[in-house]
């Protein structure tokens, strides 16, 4: 008979699936990218964010911080993989923009720096482990939160257009799915606080922008250049 154990090992293998597909799913964009050789209005921050949030729970998986959690590090692994692919490839493709470079540059850097920090305070300066746990728990569920929220920072401009062409169903569909499968794991055999929080806001934030998506999948887009007088800048051509 199958035990909780099992079960709970079962749900993390079907979530390391999932997740797998998550990180996969911008694939599209970015091949998108590549044959149009420019980025568009496709944002860079969703991916930057993640990475921060894979590097935190490839840490948190490991046993000095929490047991019987290495699926979790062993799929964040392969995240951190897929990021790093998606940022160079808009690295490489945002044309001009030497400012969103520098940006990027940036924010990768601090993101490194802070992780190398957290795993310095975890290791050397909390001795109980269920201290380790809260300290670095309580810091990916909030970039877990960032990344399932991510997409939802263009759901103004899809309101404002009446177009999805910039939100990816596939990414907030699968994001949903992941975040869903997360949640269960959580919650069998040994309950994962914080696994449960921020995959369990993250089911509603994905299931926010799916709502979004639908209502103006079919909608007719705003011809914006219409609805706005054009602006001459002083010494352009």
């Amino acid at each position: 008979m199958v035990d909780a154990k099992q079960v709970r090992f079962i749900v993390g293998i079907i979530g390391n699936v999932i997740s797998f597909c998550l990180f996969f799913s911008p694939a599209p964009t970015f091949l998108r990218i590549i044959k149009n050789k420019s980025v568009e209005e496709f944002q860079p921050w969703p991916y930057v964010a993640t990475m921060m949030n894979c590097m935190l729970w490839v840490f948190y998986g490991l046993p000095v911080v929490h047991k019987d959690s290495l699926l979790v590090t062993t799929i964040n692994g392969v995240g951190m993989g897929f990021e790093a692919i998606y940022i160079s490839i808009f690295l490489i493709y945002c044309g001009g923009t030497k400012n969103i470079r520098r940006k990027i540059g940036l924010y990768l850097v601090a993101e490194v720096i802070a992780v190398a920090g957290i795993v310095l305070i975890t290791l050397f300066a909390i001795q109980n482990a269920f201290a380790k746990q809260t300290f670095v728990g309580v810091i990916c569920d909030i970039f877990n939160i960032a990344m399932y929220g991510a997409p939802s920072l263009v759901i103004k401009k899809v309101i404002r257009t009446r177009s999805v062409e910039y939100m990816p169903f596939m990414l907030s569909f699968v994001s949903f799915v992941n975040a869903g499968i997360w949640t269960a794991y959580s919650l069998i055999y040994k309950l994962d606080l914080y696994v449960l929080i921020s995959n369990g806001l993250g089911t509603t934030l994905c299931a926010s922008q799916l709502i979004v998506y639908f209502m103006y999948r079919n909608a007719t887009p705003k011809d914006e250049s219409k609805t706005k007088p054009e602006i001459e800048i002083p010494g352009t051509a």
